[in-house]
Order: structure tokens, then C-alpha cells, then sequence
């Protein structure tokens, strides 16, 4: 657990990419108030998260492992501190949701931090839902970047060609009435409801990092 800490200072170093999410959600904000387009423009601030997760690895993994660390130390480690990203993150979006509804849309009626369906309940379901997407997408990004370190951009093409195939299946099966997934976007009651969505992804997220941990046994540097 030392290890994990330590690497996840280490990872911190980089301050300038973490201290970019400030202005990013700053500026999204802006154009999305400007705009009128509410919501749309808080995806910037989560497709944010995948990069990060990306960008731990390529930059940090070499230097990482000269330092002493195990390649599953340093995944563990750069998951940990997007667990700390992903819970801080989500107490911040959760304090500007409660600030948006008091103001009634920051006086403009703009329902920016409060999206349909997945961050529109009470507080501690926006801000579980919010910590575990960030925290998966966090994870995701990771498991992006160590594919690409150990095979290279076709071995990366080939990642992103099995998610497509995937990501179809799952688009059907979830069409499939049984499941009444996508009835539950829409605000059926028979569906599935934001937490359980929750849950959900929650456990996708285990599976990104335990692939993340497993492709990276052999990553060279």
C-alpha cells in the first residue's frame, strides 16, 4: 500500500494536468451557459478523465519502473490516485449541482451540473455516480495507454476494434425488451434507475483495471 501512495505522489508531479481539469470545467461552463446547450458540455470535463488515464502511463510508466517500482505496483498506484481524482471530482460537481438548483440554473434556468436521468437525484447519488464514471473512465484510459506501450498503434487499433464489436453487442442486447435497459433512460420505472446504472459500471471498472493489470506484466520501457 506504501508503494501504491508513493506512486500516485509520484504521478502528482505532473501538476499542470491535473490543474487543467479546473479550467476545462471553467470553460465548458462558459459555453455551455453561453450556448444554452446546459449539460452537453460537462462530457468535456469526463472525456477529460480518459485522457489522464491515458497520459499516466505513456509519460510516467518508464521513468516509473527505473525508480524501483513493480509495473503492477505503478497500475495500482496511478489507480489509486484516480480514485482520489474521480471522489474529489465528484464533491465538486455535487457542491456546483446544489449551488445550480439554489439558484435556480445560476438565475439563467441552466441545468448545466444536473444531467438527465444519471445527475439530477439527491446529492449522494450524484456524487457516487459521478466519482465511479470519472474513476471508470480514469481506469479505462489507463488500460488505453499500457496496450499502446506494449504493442504499438496496431495492437491499439485492434483494442478499439474489439470495444466496437462490444460495444454493437451490448447496444442490442440492451434493445432486447427483457432488460428494459434503455426504458429506464427514458423514465420508465420498469428500467434500469441511475444507481443501478451505477453499479453497474462500478463493476465494469473492476474489469478495466484487473485487464490494465494483466497487459501490463510484460509492457517493456
Amino acid at each position: 500500500m506504501n508503494t501504491w501512495v508513493t506512486v500516485a505522489r509520484y504521478q502528482l508531479m505532473r501538476r499542470a494536468s491535473y490543474l487543467a481539469l479546473l479550467w476545462i470545467l471553467a470553460f465548458c461552463f462558459a459555453v455551455g451557459a453561453v450556448s444554452g446547450a446546459g449539460s452537453r458540455y460537462l462530457f468535456g470535463v469526463v472525456l477529460y478523465f480518459a485522457i489522464l488515464g491515458m497520459q499516466t502511463i505513456g509519460r510516467s510508466l518508464p521513468f516509473g519502473l527505473t525508480l524501483g517500482a513493480s509495473r503492477r505496483s505503478f497500475c495500482s498506484g496511478t489507480a489509486l490516485l484516480g480514485m482520489a481524482l474521480a471522489v474529489v471530482s465528484g464533491l465538486v460537481l455535487t457542491a456546483l449541482q446544489a449551488i445550480e438548483r439554489a439558484t435556480g440554473g445560476w438565475w439563467l434556468s441552466l441545468h448545466f451540473f444536473r444531467v438527465t436521468y444519471l445527475l439530477n437525484g439527491p446529492w449522494y447519488a450524484t456524487w457516487l455516480t459521478s466519482a465511479v464514471g470519472l474513476f471508470a473512465l480514469f481506469v479505462y484510459g489507463m488500460w488505453h495507454g499500457i496496450v499502446n506501450h506494449r504493442w504499438g498503434m496496431l495492437g491499439t487499433l485492434a483494442f478499439i476494434a474489439v470495444q466496437a464489436v462490444l460495444v454493437v453487442a451490448g447496444v442490442l442486447v440492451g434493445n432486447l425488451e427483457h432488460w428494459h435497459v434503455f426504458s429506464g433512460v427514458g423514465g420508465s420505472s420498469a428500467g434500469l434507475t441511475a444507481l443501478g446504472l451505477t453499479g453497474v459500471v462500478a463493476a465494469l471498472a473492476v474489469l478495466l483495471l484487473a485487464g490494465g493489470h494483466a497487459t501490463i506484466r510484460r509492457a517493456t520501457v
